[in-house]
C-alpha cells in the first residue's frame, strides 16, 4: 500500500542529522525523497564509523550506523554542486520536485543558483526548507551551529544533569543530538503545512528553522516557569520540578522511577509503602506541599524503598495504578515484551549487509500506514537511475558526467 505521501518527490540537499532526519520521515510517509551527496564522500556521516553496519557473517561493511539511523528509504545521487554542469543538475531536479531540504550555511547555496529566489521562477510551488544553526536573520545567522553548541545556548543544558551542589553536578547535554533530531522533527511539521497551504491555493513557500529557535521551544514548561517567576530554573537530575515525587530511587536491588502525577497516586504510594499517614500529613497531602517539604519527603520515601526489591515495587505500584517503570539499557529495551509487541525493531534486506536492523518509524496509522521497505542507500546507488529517469541522460551522457567527476 502507497503510504500517504507517495505523490510527493523531495530533493535533500541535506546532510548529517536535521535535514536528513525531516527527509526520512518524509520517506517513510512514502515520499520519494532523493538524497544528493558529494562524489567520493557523500554526506559526512558516513564517516562517522565506527560502528559499521555488520553483514550476515558479522563482518563490517562499508555503511556506518550512524548515516544509516538517518537515511532510510532514499535514493542516492552523487552530484558536483561546484561544477556548473552538477548545479544545473540538481536545479532541473528541483523542478520537478515538491519539496526541496538544504541545511548550508545561510546564503550558501546561491552561488549555485540553488537559493529559494533562484528557484522560486523556475517552480512557484517549490517548497523549500532550510535548516541553519540560527536561522535567516538576527545577527548570528551566518554562523555554523551544531547540536552541542545550540543544547548549550539554548539553556537546555543548564536545566539537564546532576544538582551542583552533588557528586557529579554540572551542566549536562542529552544523550541524542536532541537539538538535531527536534529541528528534523518541526522541519517535517513545517512541509506537511505548506504542503496543505499549497494543495488550496497552488503557492509554495521558503521555510526558515532554525536549531536554536527549535531547542528553545523544546524547553516547554521549563520557559514558563522562568517566566512567571523571573528565575531561571536549574539543574533536577532525575527529580521534577513541579511534581514529587517524580523521580528514580534505588530498592534494595535495582533502581525503579516512580511518576506521582496527582494527589491520589500519592495516597496509593503510601498506602503501599506502609505508611498511610503520610497521605494525610499537611505538608504531604496537596502537591504544593511536596514541593515546599520536598526533601523530607524525598527521604522517608528513599529510606522505605531500598528495603525490598524492584520486583516488589513494580508488583504494587502497577496494580494501585501509580505510574512507574524501569531504567533500562538498550539491550533491555529491545527485549521488552511491549517494545516487540509494538514491532519497533525492523529488519531490511541491504545490498551489501544481506539485512540491516532499523527502529521503525513510531507513526502508526490506520488507513495509510508507513512504508519502510528500502534500506539506507549506497553512495551514489541510484545516480543512473535518476539522472536517465528524470532528466532523461542518455549512457553516454552519464559516463561523460562521471569521466569530468560531475557525479
Amino acid at each position: 500500500m502507497a503510504g500517504p505521501l507517495a505523490h510527493i518527490r523531495v530533493l535533500d540537499l541535506s546532510r548529517v542529522l536535521a535535514g536528513p532526519w525531516a527527509t526520512q520521515t518524509l520517506a517513510d510517509l512514502g515520499a520519494e525523497v532523493i538524497k544528493v551527496e558529494r562524489p567520493g564522500a557523500g554526506d559526512d556521516t558516513r564517516a562517522w564509523a565506527p560502528p559499521f553496519v555488520k553483514d550476515g557473517e558479522g563482518h563490517d561493511t562499508t555503511e556506518g550506523a550512524y548515516y544509516s539511523a538517518a537515511n532510510r528509504g532514499k535514493l542516492s545521487i552523487t552530484l558536483d554542486l561546484a561544477q556548473p554542469e552538477g548545479a544545473a543538475a540538481a536545479r532541473d531536479l528541483a523542478a520537478k520536485s515538491d519539496i526541496l531540504i538544504e541545511n548550508y550555511k545561510f546564503g550558501g547555496l546561491a552561488k549555485y543558483g540553488l537559493a529559494y529566489d533562484d528557484l522560486k521562477s523556475l517552480h512557484p510551488g517549490l517548497i523549500y526548507c532550510s535548516i541553519t544553526g540560527f536561522g535567516q536573520t538576527g545577527p548570528y545567522r551566518d554562523r555554523a551551529g551544531y547540536d552541542f553548541m545550540i543544547q548549550g545556548m539554548s539553556g537546555l543544558m543548564s536545566i539537564t544533569g546532576e544538582r551542583d551542589d552533588l557528586p557529579g553536578g554540572g551542566p549536562q547535554k542529552v544523550g541524542v543530538a536532541v537539538a538535531d533530531l527536534t529541528t528534523g522533527l518541526y522541519s517535517t511539521i513545517a512541509i506537511l503545512a505548506a504542503l496543505a497551504h499549497r494543495d488550496r491555493t497552488g503557492e509554495g513557500q521558503h521555510i526558515d528553522m532554525a536549531l536554536l529557535d527549535c531547542t528553545v521551544a523544546l524547553l516547554a514548561n521549563m520557559n514558563l516557569n522562568y517566566f512567571t517567576t523571573g528565575k531561571p530554573p536549574g539543574r533536577w537530575g532525575n527529580a521534577h520540578p513541579n511534581l514529587t515525587p517524580y523521580q528514580m530511587f534505588e530498592t534494595a536491588d535495582d533502581p525503579v522511577i516512580v511518576a506521582v502525577g496527582n494527589d491520589e497516586q500519592f495516597r496509593r504510594l503510601c498506602e503501599l509503602m506502609a505508611l498511610p499517614e503520610l497521605g494525610g500529613d499537611e505538608r504531604f497531602a496537596k502537591m504544593s506541599g511536596r514541593l515546599r517539604h520536598r526533601a523530607e519527603l524525598i527521604a522517608i520515601i528513599s529510606e522505605r524503598m531500598r528495603a525490598k526489591p524492584r520486583a516488589f515495587w513494580l508488583e504494587g505500584l502497577e496494580r494501585l495504578g501509580v505510574p512507574c517503570g524501569l531504567v533500562n539499557r538498550l539491550d533491555q529495551t529491545f527485549a521488552d515484551p511491549q517494545v516487540k509487541a509494538r514491532g519497533l525493531k525492523v529488519e531490511l534486506p541491504h545490498p551489501t549487509a544481506g539485512t540491516i536492523p532499523m527502529v521503525k518509524t513510531p507513526i502508526v496509522m490506520s488507513a495509510t500506514p508507513p512504508d519502510q521497505r528500502r534500506p539506507p542507500p549506497l553512495l551514489g546507488e541510484h545516480t543512473n537511475q535518476v539522472l536517465r529517469t528524470l532528466l532523461g541522460k542518455s549512457e553516454g551522457e552519464i559516463a561523460r558526467l562521471r569521466a569530468a567527476g560531475i557525479v
